[in-house]
């Protein structure tokens, strides 16, 4: 007999062998009838795997994230027969789940494959998946896989294999379709109810453009045809909020080819955006006692070799840049950190005097791969709302609550209320890719913990996401599209003060090693206002709004009157401009709406006589004609509402 524990903490006992399925089965026949993925003792496993001793079972349905991803990669199975079915010869490679569907990497051949392609696979997909095909997973030695994949000529698997233990290769079989694979599918194919090819794209064989471009086929599935309506509807949402596309008609950035690529322009409007969410930053920071610091554009290598961002970064970043000066080499600046450092070194510290909260809009270069540039959310050149907190261990639960505080106060101010925290630990199996003692990570490590659990968070833990040099806490945000976006990180360091050899002497007199505290509110300046645009679709908060007011002037003989309404509003602090164009109203109206103006102010006869305006909202509702005083209580009520006080 085997004991079970589920995730309630209630446990039960089953005769040895009995698999997952069984298990869902005995709680109810309902719920088994759902269940489509499995985690024993950690382990992704199949449903019809027999359980053999003692141990955690959680069973997956459709709502649940892991049970979306053993969906989708089952999917990418069944993606990967009908393209052997419809263009015999190709060469499979990898087929993963990704956040929101899967994908296949095969090599072609003399085939192609184009949008008009892409209604016959998903035919042949739903075809397969109607045959409810179970899904068997096998063990298999190493000779005998690599003699398969050799018989098929078939490099890329063989590459794979070869990295591969004897004794820990599986094959996954369905239908008449076998691939090489780790495990963790559905139970069988006739759970597939609706499929959607998305797109096609080049993808180098490892990611590595020295390497053969293969062909990846993306894909979505679902266990019902309406939410695959659902879905594909929510992508037309996304591009009609797509930032570029935005961006472009909201005159906010732009990119040019002699500039070069990555590099964004800001426009008058974008650049006025961007102010007014530094200066919203700047105030809460001077009330939370940062110093505002600037440093420079480029840095000797030798500083980044001592933070250890080169070793790290260094393949990602720009090439030095040699002076006339014999083996002198800078760096544009790929970090703001090793410079906050060295401001800290500039003079001695006591303990008395700490903690140092140094901020900086710092803009950082990295060297990304052309292929993976996206608009404003991956460029090469960006600026971080960087600042770094120097404390002592006393200091550094409240320090570590308190920018947590300062996190919240920028998303309730800017609409992000769906978020959760995740705790960013060290992988335990790769030790090597961090810095520093194991004793420093463990006491980082229990202090982001500690003060998450203390702020009652809602929070995830996911081991080897971590910075290199420490543990962080990032804040995990759904926009209005549910998508998920990282923005917001706080990291925990005890390193690069060793790196640098920081110190502040104690009250008993001796040298001691401060605490570092990276925090970055927005992250990168460009992805926020990417993630913002397309969360608000352009309809920013007021507060932020480069321009809150348009004044419309029915026609040019009321030009005067328009501009002492402009002249009140400005009194007001209201940021507004006149569009006394010789143009119809209707014309006015539909450019304002396109521009994203909150507030459309109408003058006339009737106003000009009244010493009034009429107010007409983004969207359409008619708020009627008012006084100028009475719409700037108006405006600040909205304002109030959103931009919170910190």
């Amino acid at each position: 007999m085997i004991k079970i524990t589920l995730p309630d903490g209630s446990s039960r006992t089953y005769d040895s062998g009995i698999t997952a399925m069984g298990v869902a089965k005995d709680i109810s026949e309902g719920f088994a009838r759902n269940v489509i993925s499995a985690k024993f003792n950690d382990t992704v496993i199949e449903t019809s795997t027999p359980l053999n001793v003692d141990g955690d079972l959680i069973l997956y349905t459709w709502n649940n994230d892991e049970g979306k991803k053993a969906f989708w990669h089952s999917s990418s199975h069944v993606l990967a027969q009908a393209l052997e079915e419809l263009y015999p010869g190709i060469k499979l490679s990898i087929g993963p789940a990704i956040e929101n569907g899967f994908y296949y990497d095969i090599d072609l051949g003399d085939a192609s494959i184009s949008d008009k392609d892409f209604k016959t696979i998903e035919d042949k997909m739903l075809e397969i998946a109607r045959g409810k095909h179970d899904f068997s997973m096998k063990s298999v030695t190493k000779a005998d896989a690599l003699a398969k994949y050799k018989n098929e000529d078939n490099t890329y698997k063989v590459e794979l294999i070869e990295n591969l233990e004897d004794g820990t290769i599986t094959f996954c079989d369905h239908s008449t379709f076998t691939d090489l694979c780790r495990g963790g599918h559905i139970p069988n194919t006739g759970i597939i109810k609706a499929v959607k090819i998305l797109s096609v794209a080049g993808a180098y064989w490892r990611g590595d453009e020295n390497n053969t471009q293969l062909t990846r086929v993306y894909g979505i599935s679902f266990p019902k045809q309406k939410d695959l309506k659902a879905h594909l509807a929510l992508l037309e949402e996304a591009k009609k909020r797509d930032h570029r596309k935005l961006g472009k008609q909201l005159e906010l950035f732009a990119f040019s080819k002699r500039v070069g690529q990555g590099l964004p322009l800001w426009l008058p409007k974008g650049a006025a955006l961007r102010a007014r969410l530094e200066d919203f930053l700047k105030k809460a920071q001077k009330k939370a006692g940062y110093e505002m610091v600037l440093t420079p554009h480029i840095g000797q290598k030798e500083l980044y070799e001592t933070s250890g961002h080169y070793a790290k970064y260094g393949e990602d970043s720009f090439q030095p840049i040699k002076t006339p000066k014999a083996d002198e080499e800078f760096l544009l600046k790929p970090m703001n950190c090793p410079h906050h450092c060295e401001i800290y070194n500039t003079r001695p510290f006591s303990y008395k005097e700490l903690p140092k909260r140094y901020a900086e809009f710092g803009t950082v270069y990295r060297y990304e791969q052309s292929g993976e540039l996206h608009g404003l959310t991956r460029v090469r050149g960006f600026t971080q709302d960087d600042a770094h907190i120097f404390c002592t261990p006393d200091q550094l639960d409240q320090e570590f609550k308190n920018v947590i505080d300062l996190v919240l106060y920028v998303f309730g101010s800017l609409g992000f209320e769906n978020f959760t925290a995740q705790v960013s630990l060290r992988d335990p199996e790769n030790p090597d890719k961090y810095i520093g003692s194991t004793e420093n990570w463990e006491k980082a490590e229990q202090a982001i913990l500690n003060a998450t659990i203390d702020k009652g968070l809602t929070y995830v833990v996911e081991y080897g996401e971590a910075a290199f040099y420490g543990p962080k806490l990032d804040f995990m945000v759904k926009d209005a599209l549910g998508r998920q976006w990282q923005l917001g990180t706080i990291q925990v360091d005890y390193n690069l003060p060793e790196r640098f050899d920081l110190t502040y002497k104690g009250s008993d007199n001796e040298l001691h090693r401060p605490v570092m505290i990276h925090r970055a509110p927005f992250g990168s300046m460009e992805r926020f206002i990417a993630i913002l645009l397309e969360h608000t679709a352009g309809n920013f908060p007021l507060w932020l709004m480069p321009e809150q007011v348009i004044v419309l002037s029915i026609s040019e003989k009321y030009e005067k009157y328009s501009q002492k309404v402009l002249n009140l509003l400005e009194n007001h602090e209201i940021r507004a401009l006149a569009d006394n164009r010789n143009e119809t109203m209707g014309k006015k109206i539909r450019e304002a709406e396109m521009q994203k103006i909150p507030y459309m102010i109408v003058v006339g006869e009737n106003e000009q006589n009244e010493n009034k305006i009429t107010v007409r909202q983004h969207g359409g509702e008619d708020l009627g004609m008012i006084s100028v005083e009475e719409f700037s209580k108006i405006v600040e009520t909205e304002i109030n509402k959103t931009l919170k006080q910190f």
